[in-house]
């Protein structure tokens, strides 16, 4: 048996005549630096979330910072982000110049627990960063009642969440602003690096087109931070190929989630939420465990990939640590990284696979401490 966490192989062996025609076309072309299919697929990706403007960029930390920046968030600033998410999230703040401060997560959605937020608002806060974690949406509502009141802007890290839907609308355009990672392992992935900002505010989608090519509007005036943080046209052309696929390959992904929880239900495993109005693109399907160390070695010895996401909160990554010891503050995103491990999801997957991966969880049978 050999059940990988995730097969790119498959997609790509799909793709491969509609993906090399495209990098043909870029070739031809030779427009390598911002070139049509830059500007095609910024079109095309800006319609698809339901925002005015899509910006692309490098990567999907670069997204972040730059829209915070755009967003006028910089030194002395405090931005609110959840505890338990990865370290980008809170970088993106860092590097903007501004300080992060983190707020636990709830323990059913493990996304940012809003009851939570108001408490951690001071003089000194200027946004909010709610991430979409695993491709689930956050409390938006309730994030952007708070915002609202407070006077704050709303970052959405969308990066695992192309094409979730909270109340019928795209993570991407419910915020101020958001950034998406287009990491080859993403639901919608490009053979290398690559991001995007979305907006509905015409000066930020204008700051952050500028910032990403070395601060310029117009050629060789540079008005604002010269950044290199341009979106590459052949991961461009690439995603533009992708993205004809997205929501047949996120349906493909919602089923074999609904498999699992099917399977899993009765077992010694916490499954995954989804709740009403919210739709769940499970860019990972994470289960919590008590045995999780246990648990995940014992599917390796059964040919079974895992990850976890992730196994230290980000409060108590070295980088933050260091500068302020808050461990015990955070106790739901402290116990949640102790439990939580990603089995293997992929839109290629076969449901045979999955009820394998279910009955091995289910046959360890160690019950929770």
């Amino acid at each position: 048996m050999n059940i990988p966490l995730i097969d790119l192989s498959i997609q790509h062996r799909n793709l491969r005549t509609e993906i090399n025609s495209a990098i043909e076309g870029v070739l031809d072309r030779a427009d390598f630096i911002l070139g049509q299919d830059v500007a095609r697929f910024e079109e095309e990706f800006a319609a698809y979330c339901g925002t005015k403007y899509a910006i692309g960029v490098d990567s999907g930390l670069s997204a972040l910072e730059l829209s915070l920046r755009a967003l006028g968030i910089g030194p002395g600033d405090e931005v609110i982000v959840p505890a338990h998410t990865f370290t980008a999230t809170a970088a993106a703040v860092s590097f903007a110049g501004a300080s992060p401060v983190f707020v636990d997560v709830n323990e059913e959605t493990l996304c940012i627990d809003v009851e939570k937020i108001e408490a951690a608002i001071t003089t000194h806060t200027k946004a909010i960063l709610p991430v979409h974690l695993y491709g689930l949406p956050a409390d938006m509502d309730r994030i952007l009642a708070i915002a609202e009141k407070y006077k704050l802007v709303v970052v959405e890290d969308s990066c695992q969440a192309h094409g979730a839907l909270y109340k019928g609308r795209r993570t991407g355009s419910l915020g101020h602003a958001a950034g998406f990672s287009f990491y080859p392992t993403k639901n919608l992935g490009a053979c290398g690096d690559g991001g995007m900002v979305t907006t509905n505010d015409f000066e930020v989608a204008e700051i952050c087109r500028a910032m990403r090519n070395c601060g310029q509007r117009s050629k060789n005036i540079h008005e604002f931070p010269p950044f290199n943080h341009r979106l590459d046209n052949l991961q461009a052309a690439i995603l533009r190929v992708k993205l004809r696929y997205l929501d047949e390959w996120i349906e493909s992904r919602h089923h074999l989630a609904a498999l699992y929880n099917q399977l899993l239900v009765d077992s010694n495993v916490v499954i995954p939420v989804e709740p009403a109005d919210y739709k769940h693109v499970y860019h990972l399907y994470v289960i919590r465990s008590g045995n999780r160390d246990a648990l995940q070695a014992y599917l390796k010895e059964r040919g079974i990939g895992t990850a976890i996401h992730y196994p230290k909160p980000v409060h108590l990554q070295p980088f933050y640590s260091k500068q302020n010891d808050t461990r015990g503050q955070f106790p739901v995103a402290e116990k949640a990284c102790d439990e939580i491990l990603s089995l293997p999801m992929y839109p290629e997957m076969t449901e045979e696979q999955v009820r394998i991966v279910a009955a091995e969880i289910k046959g360890m049978l160690i019950p929770n401490p």
